[in-house]
């Protein structure tokens, strides 16, 4: 059952119900009726109804694994029932670094509702039944996790058995799919009500690489496989500028006025308010992942050969970049680096994460958890989130002894591709999380339930967070989507 609908059981209201049937809208959390003519109390699922008196009652059993609790080391059970010590306890999960503010709030990419294609609505297939049928065709529906079951109101004679998929459908996602209601798949690129798809940017012709926002700036930047980096006005939504490098783009950044575009064996440095433009020469390889360190004043790079190139700013040479070090220990290509507690975590087709130290820029922590290439890692408050393409999830937390351990494993169906973490509109740290069955998972920390999904025609490789709610997605085929945080009716919101 999907865990929007979970979380309904517990709310109170309605009144004496005249009909026998559920009440839609308080299935959605939206009733204000009191008394309403319709019952507001819970469902088990499908596989209850004919539950013999061995069978436990999973509806109690899903109740109780979803209720949250007040810390991620706590709420997150492990996967083997024990728990690791940690020096501090959270209590606020809160993203540390939160949306930026940016100029002009009017812009249309943050106020249009439309566009896109689709919105959050379940596509059904739907049968009706008499009183007579109903606990057979109820019998026949077997719950999975692409899909629940729910009643919906009507006559008591008519009542309907609607199974909702949480897969989209491929066939109409190509405009060839001609079953309209009748289809058994989503006609929407997503599923959730508290997002909704704004604007889809098409102009590269490969794998989206890069994302990036410049502060001070109403340009958005985004980089391809193609070589291209495409400069998107955020008033129009328009390209306003192609900037063709010629060979494969690994990855781009925004640091201030900079722009930092990862290349073989070379990162670029943009500045957009000066025009100035650098060459950083030293790595070795394609360069595949970027990230800035403003407590140390320094850039980082990852490239194809396992080392991670670090630059310190300087303002004295006429080049404000000055090659500092090339940190060795991966022994393959470097994917992925984020920074967080005074570390630099890098992730590798080694299978292995590393965790640098800021100030003496060497090697304190090779964690080992993953079995496969580790593509993406996220700092959020004190934890260390990462996943693989061994199609997993974890989540990683310091020790009294100083050491980082997993405390939680999340499994997928599917190779995990990029992280991105942000608050929803009522500041709850929502996970992002890409996988190679072309869909986004959008879980609520530190609970992981699902809170929605976003589909697309090839994997989502890079996920990032924008000003006032927005947030954005590229896939392997070129496609940048623009979504938009939304209040719980839908309407599109900004975030302070």
């Amino acid at each position: 059952m999907d865990a929007k609908i979970a979380t309904i059981h517990s709310r109170l209201g309605g009144g004496p119900a005249r009909n026998n049937v559920v009440c839609r809208y308080w299935m959605m959390g939206k009733c204000n009726r009191n008394p309403c003519r319709f019952m507001h109390r819970e469902l088990p699922p499908p596989n209850v109804y004919r539950r013999t008196s061995e069978q436990p009652n999973l509806l109690r059993k899903e109740q109780s694994i979803r209720s949250p609790s007040h810390g991620l080391k706590n709420s997150l059970a492990l996967s083997d029932g024990s728990e690791v010590k940690t020096a501090q306890n959270s209590t606020n999960h809160v993203i540390k670094d939160p949306p930026r503010k940016r100029p002009n709030p009017g812009n249309s990419l943050a106020s249009n509702s439309g566009g896109g294609g689709g919105g959050s609505e379940y596509k059904c297939t739907r049968e009706s039944s008499s009183s007579g049928t109903k606990a057979m065709n109820l019998e026949k529906i077997k719950p999975s996790s692409n899909s629940s079951v729910l009643v919906v109101e009507g006559n008591a004679s008519e009542e309907k058995t609607v199974e909702c998929s949480k897969k989209a459908c491929e066939n109409w996602m190509s405009d060839k799919c001609d079953k309209e209601d009748g289809c058994q798949f989503l006609h929407s690129w997503f599923y959730g009500d508290w997002f909704s798809t704004l604007a889809k940017l098409k102009g590269h012709i490969q794998a989206v690489s890069g994302i990036a926002l410049p502060s001070r700036s109403d340009k958005l930047f985004s980089s391809s496989s193609d070589g291209t980096v495409h400069v998107w006005d955020c008033n129009t939504g328009q390209s306003t500028r192609v900037i063709n490098v010629g060979v494969k783009i690994g990855a781009l950044i925004s640091e201030g006025p900079w722009i930092f575009v990862g290349l073989p064996n070379i990162v670029k440095a943009w500045n957009i308010e000066t025009a100035a433009e650098f060459n950083l020469d030293g790595p070795v390889g394609q360069v595949n992942a970027i990230a800035v360190a403003d407590v140390v004043d320094m850039l980082f790079a990852g490239a194809q050969d396992g080392a991670i190139l670090a630059w310190k700013g300087s303002a004295k040479n006429p080049n404000p970049f000055e090659l500092a070090s090339s940190m060795k220990g991966h022994t393959s290509a470097v994917i992925c680096l984020t920074i967080g507690r005074n570390r630099l975590y890098s992730g590798s087709v080694d299978n292995t994460i590393r965790a640098w130290d800021l100030d003496t820029l060497q090697c304190v922590h090779t964690l080992s958890g993953h079995k496969d290439a580790v593509t993406s890692l996220i700092c959020w408050d004190q934890y260390l989130l990462s996943c693989s393409l061994d199609k997993t999830i974890k989540a990683w937390a310091f020790t009294e002894e100083g050491n980082l351990d997993v405390i939680y494993t999340h499994n997928e169906e599917h190779g995990a591709i990029a992280l991105c973490g942000m608050p929803d509109a009522e500041a709850k740290p929502i996970l992002l999380c890409s996988c190679s069955d072309n869909t986004v998972y959008l879980y609520e920390l530190p609970t992981f339930i699902e809170r929605g999904r976003i589909f697309s025609k090839s994997e989502v490789r890079t996920i990032q967070t924008g000003p006032g709610g927005l947030f954005f997605t590229g896939d392997g085929i070129g496609t940048l989507d623009v979504w938009k945080l939304t209040e719980s009716h839908g309407r599109a919101m900004e975030i302070a």
